[in-house]
């Protein structure tokens, strides 16, 4: 680390070095130098992300493009090149690093009120009006298929054919649940592949914690951790902001009772998503419930794939833990079908402002 930050364009000279947030993928360190200048470096995980120079030619593209939009220039990362003039420094180990300005502000794991989880509705909305005109097919796929559903669900028949761990026989319910609405769950990706939807930019990780606020305001800065930026659905990222921020329940609760969707988070978030982002089609407008409901039946997917092929992706706290996270998953979509006309009677509401 303290080789890699010489080999950007920093001002001044670093004085001081000290590990900063709760990130579980990256290695992160804030540097603060004999100006008082702050900066954070980072060491990209590349066992994740494998292709670090796409990664960073990603980040790289949708930053610039952000910037010629904004005024204020705390609305958007701003990156530091390194001394070769690339946005990245490979060290003779083959480890990645990239550093960028440190904004003052700071983030939230869960809303402390209404008012916050409708700032990261309208920071994430907003990234998503700023790259509205962007071409989304020149970016880099980081994560290959990543919200291509019918490919979730092939995986998942492949790991119940070969059932490595013996453990389909205490899974039928939730396979059946799962089956039933799998044709319905192909839905968004063949409307991108009809262009009945656009293609768009997407974030790809639209939790509360990647939204920084103001220190005194309390009000959107920017959207952070754009590691995943690809091109998707815009109706992806809705839909997992409301799987984690307006459920009533974590995603791997075992008390199932407890589950379901808040109508009143729903509402707040729809409302600052849709202030923040004008330039949905209206049929995306109108599929942003589906969002919601697809991505929570595609990570339930997910969880129960990796609980079938024993444990190797999801990191787990004990045996049956993906096995809870899916159960958990299937009771939130279940909810959502039992509010699907109070969700649909929200959006149309605020369509219409």
């Amino acid at each position: 680390m303290q080789q890699a930050i010489h080999h950007f364009q920093i001002k001044s000279q670093p004085v001081f070095c000290k590990v900063f947030g709760h990130g579980n993928i990256n290695y992160t360190f804030q540097i603060t130098t004999d100006n008082r200048k702050q900066y954070i470096l980072q060491r990209i995980n590349t066992h994740v992300f494998k292709q670090p120079v796409e990664l960073m030619e990603n980040v790289i593209a949708v930053t610039q493009h952000i910037r010629s939009k904004v005024s204020d220039p705390k609305q958007v990362l701003c990156f530091v090149p390194a001394l070769d003039g690339k946005y990245y420094y490979c060290d003779e180990r083959r480890r990645y690093w990239r550093c960028y300005e440190f904004v003052d502000g700071f983030c939230l794991e869960a809303p402390e009120t209404n008012a916050d989880f409708y700032e990261s509705a309208v920071a994430f909305g907003r990234f998503q009006d700023q790259l509205s005109d962007f071409p989304a097919e020149v970016l880099h796929e980081t994560i290959p298929n990543f919200h291509n559903t019918p490919d979730r669900y092939r995986l998942l028949h492949i790991a119940m054919d070969e059932d490595a761990c013996d453990r389909l026989q205490f899974v039928q319910k939730e396979i059946d649940f799962i089956m039933e609405r799998e044709q319905e769950a192909a839905t968004i990706q063949r409307l991108l592949e009809s262009g009945e939807i656009p293609l768009r930019v997407t974030h790809n990780d639209t939790k509360l914690n990647n939204v920084l606020l103001d220190m005194k305001t309390r009000k959107a800065l920017c959207v952070l951790d754009l590691d995943t930026v690809m091109p998707g659905s815009s109706l992806f990222d809705f839909g997992d902001s409301i799987r984690f921020g307006a459920a009533t329940a974590p995603e791997d609760v075992q008390e199932l009772s407890r589950m379901g969707l808040d109508l009143n988070l729903f509402e707040v978030y729809t409302r600052g998503y849709l202030d923040g982002c004008h330039s949905l089609t209206n049929r995306e407008v109108e599929l942003l419930p589906l969002g919601a409901k697809i991505i929570t039946l595609e990570l339930a997917v997910r969880f129960l794939t990796d609980y079938l092929e024993s444990d190797h992706y999801f990191k787990t706290q004990y045996p049956d833990h993906n096995l809870v996270r899916a159960r958990a998953q299937l009771k939130l979509v279940e909810d959502m079908e039992a509010k699907w006309y109070q969700m649909q009677k929200i959006i149309e509401r605020y369509k219409e402002n």
